[in-house]
Formats: C-alpha cells, structure tokens, sequence
C-alpha cells in the first residue's frame, strides 16, 4: 500500500512538474519562455495518480479474487504511467535557458511513479488471499450459528440421544 501511496504522490508531482518549454516570439513583447506541465502534456498523470490512491482504498476494503482484479487494474496502470513518463522525453539538446533538468526529472519521476503502482499491483495480486480485508476482525472465525427456537434444539438433542432435561448434573 505504501507502493500506491508514493506512486501516486509521485505521478502527481510529476503533473506539476515542467514537462515543455521553448522560447516564442511575442511580437511586441519580445522573446517569451513557455512552458507546459506535465498534467497538461500528458492529460492521464493525475487520472491515474487518483486511480492509485483510490487502489489503497480499495485493497483494504476487498479480499480474495476482487482483490485480484484490482491488482491487474493498478499494474495496467503503473504500465500507462510508465508509457507517460517515457513517451515523449528528451535527455538533451535544450537550448540555454530551458529548464532541460525539470522537464527530464518530470519524466523520470512519473516512470518512478508509475513503477511504484504496478508494484503495489503486484503487492494486490500476490497476497489477495493471505491479507485480511475490511471488517475482517469482526468476523469471528468458527463462531457458532445464530441460535435456534429452543424448542427445535430440544428436539434435536433427544434426537441425538441426549437429555435435554438432565440440566449437566453428572452425579446419576
């Protein structure tokens, strides 16, 4: 769960991060820095820095094959944070002035942190069976059926041959 919580912290630092900058000539203006972050470069950061945070939730609350199915969707998108961190970067040729460190850090980070989903993903996968879910302490393991009428448990002990109205005493 940690996994989840730092990748999605890491895919939406990355969203905030410069992810494009050139130098444009505003007429009047002159020679102006733009720049575009990467939530607005690569629109599925925050959607699946969301998605993973949501993943922490939902790792707790389910168990057993759902939770699997959950471990699948977060690896499948840890796999598209990677491709976002990826797609697109450029380690160098930035012309002086860019901040070519900022925009490659963003990218590196968002891989970080879409590695960190798919191995939280993984985390959901592998022990879907052995973590307890939500609520589990409250179910109390071999805790005895709701009682009956006791007049059917009567009944089914004198079926079982023993004597309801004997009260435990041992001394006959």
């Amino acid at each position: 769960m940690l996994a989840l919580l730092l990748g999605a912290l890491a895919l939406w630092g990355a969203s905030r991060m410069v992810w494009f900058a050139e130098f444009r000539d505003e007429g009047v203006r002159g020679t102006v820095l733009y720049t575009e972050p990467g939530e607005q470069r690569s629109t599925a950061l925050v959607p699946l820095a969301i998605l993973a945070l949501a993943g922490v939730a939902g790792a707790i609350a389910t168990g057993g094959w759902l939770r699997r199915v959950l471990g699948i969707v977060l690896v499948l998108a840890g796999a598209a944070g990677v491709w976002s961190g990826v797609d697109g970067i450029e380690f160098g040729g930035f012309a002086p002035g860019l901040p070519g460190t900022e925009i490659v850090l963003g990218h590196l980070i968002a891989v970080l942190g879409g590695i960190l989903v798919a191995l939280g993903g993984l985390a959901a996968i592998k022990w879907a069976g052995a973590a307890r879910k939500l609520g589990a302490r409250y179910a109390a393991p071999g805790a005895k059926a709701a009682r009956k009428d006791p007049d059917t448990e009567l009944w089914e002990a004198l079926s079982e041959g023993d004597d309801p109205t004997d009260g435990g005493d041992s001394r006959r």
